[in-house]
């Protein structure tokens, strides 16, 4: 049987204010972010949601922590939803890059695989490792729905992987993923298919008693 995943990006950071990469890097959470996880756990009890994973960063974790705690269940921690590192971008805003290395923002830019930031995870490891998890959680939890709390961009990349699309163009297809709104994927028999993306808890359908099986990739 499928699996449904709600994919959910972490509660606003410190680093949010000023649009730094935060990558590897431990950022703690404001006391938006912290209100985030609290909106998410009152949604989580109301939808339906049967278990709670997440990525080991503490602002993935404090984020989930609710939700786990709503439902009656402990978070399964798992390594490989950690965000990428952004290596030379790591713990830094685009015009602080542009002004040191114009060139490398505008490479970036035009295509984030090509054109990485020096030093950063290469995007072909950064998907085959989330799209590991998410397809082992989906194992684990046939017929029931994992909610999912991890990153911005980790969760992008794992999104074109499944879905078949360019990784390099994760910035263009998909934006960007907002804070605590969920994205629903059903995952079975080894395809994909993309039920909602990007919306917020306060308006995000209730998941269905048993996900069907998707029909695409």
């Amino acid at each position: 049987m499928a699996a449904r995943l709600l994919l959910v990006r972490h509660g606003e950071t410190e680093w949010h204010a000023e649009n730094r990469y935060a990558g590897v890097s431990d950022v703690a959470l404001t006391a938006k972010g912290v209100a985030q996880g609290e909106a998410l756990g009152a949604w989580a009890l109301r939808s339906g949601v049967d278990a709670v994973a997440c990525s080991p960063l503490s602002r993935a974790r404090l984020t989930a922590r609710p939700a786990a705690a709503a439902i009656g269940v402990a978070p399964e921690v798992v390594e490989d939803l950690r965000e990428v590192d952004f290596g030379w971008g790591e713990g830094r805003t685009v015009a602080e890059m542009a002004a040191e290395d114009p060139e490398a923002v505008r490479r970036f830019r035009e295509d984030a695989q090509t054109g990485a930031f020096p030093g950063s995870e290469p995007l072909p490891r950064a998907a085959a490792r989330s799209t590991r998890a998410l397809r082992e959680l989906a194992d684990r939890h046939p017929g029931r729905t994992v909610l999912v709390v991890a990153h911005n961009t980790l969760l992008r990349i794992a999104l074109c992987e499944l879905l078949g699309l360019p990784l390099g163009r994760y910035r263009r297809v998909f934006p960007r993923l907002d804070n605590g709104a969920v994205t629903e994927v059903v995952l079975g028999a080894g395809d994909a298919a993309l039920r909602s993306l990007n919306v917020p808890t306060t308006t995000a359908p209730t998941p269905a008693a048993e996900p069907g099986t998707p029909t695409g990739s």
